[in-house]
C-alpha cells in the first residue's frame, strides 16, 4: 500500500474538481489546471474527495500473489511489494502531483529570490522583470503564462503562479542568469538559502 497514493484529497472551498477518464481538472481561484494520470492508476471522485486506486485488475493479480503465497505457507508479500512496480509508483506520484494542483489552484505557490551585490537589482518593466547583474547589458525575463512576477523593492523578485512545477522552473531559470559565488556570495539566491563561502587567497 502506498502511504501517499492512499490519502483521500480533500477539494477546499471555492474550488472544483471534475474527473473525465485519466484526465482531472482543477479550478479556483488562482487559475485552471489539468493533468493525465497514468492508465495504471483509477481516480475516483466522491463526496468532495478524489481517491486513487491501481487499476482493479492490478489489485487483484496482487491480492491473488498474496493468496498464493500464503497457500504455499511462505510469508505472504505486503500489498505494496505484490503490486506491479509501475503501478505502485505512479500512484504516489499521481496523487502528490494533484494534491499541488489543487492547492496550487486554490492558493498558489510563491517563490521569493534575493539579489545580493553592489549594484545588483531588478526593476518591472510591464510584466516582464529587468535585471541589473554586472553585465554589459541588462538581462529582461519575460514571465510565461500562469506565472506573476513583482518586485517590491530592487533586491527582491517573487515568483507567483498556480503550477508549482512553473513557478520552481522560473525562480531557477532567473537565478542561474547569476549564481551566488562562494566567496563574497553575490548573485541571486532563494529566500533563506545557505550559501557555503570559500576563504579567498591569502597573501
Amino acid at each position: 500500500m502506498s502511504r501517499i497514493g492512499k490519502l483521500p484529497i480533500t477539494v477546499p472551498n471555492g474550488t472544483t474538481l471534475s474527473v473525465d477518464g485519466q484526465t482531472i481538472k482543477a479550478k479556483g481561484p488562482k487559475g485552471e489546471l489539468s493533468m493525465t494520470v497514468a492508465e495504471v492508476i483509477t481516480p475516483k471522485l466522491e463526496g468532495g474527495e478524489l481517491t486513487l486506486t491501481p487499476r482493479a485488475d492490478i489489485m487483484a493479480a496482487a491480492e491473488a500473489a498474496i493468496e498464493t503465497a500464503k497457500a504455499r505457507g511462505k510469508r505472504p508479500p505486503t500489498l505494496a511489494q505484490a503490486l506491479d512496480p509501475v503501478a505502485r509508483t505512479q500512484w504516489g506520484t499521481a496523487r502528490a502531483r494533484i494534491a499541488n494542483m489543487v492547492e496550487g489552484v486554490s492558493k498558489g505557490y510563491e517563490r521569493t529570490l534575493e539579489l545580493v551585490g553592489v549594484g545588483y537589482r531588478a526593476q518591472m518593466q510591464g510584466k516582464d522583470v529587468k535585471l541589473a547583474l554586472g553585465f554589459s547589458h541588462d538581462v529582461v525575463y519575460a514571465a510565461p503564462e500562469g506565472i506573476t512576477l513583482a518586485s517590491s523593492k530592487p533586491t527582491e523578485i517573487v515568483v507567483s503562479g498556480a503550477d508549482k512545477q512553473v513557478v520552481g522552473q522560473v525562480a531557477a531559470e532567473i537565478r542561474k542568469y547569476r549564481s551566488p559565488e562562494p566567496y563574497k556570495g553575490k548573485g541571486i539566491r532563494y529566500q533563506g538559502e545557505y550559501v557555503r563561502r570559500k576563504e579567498g587567497k591569502k597573501k
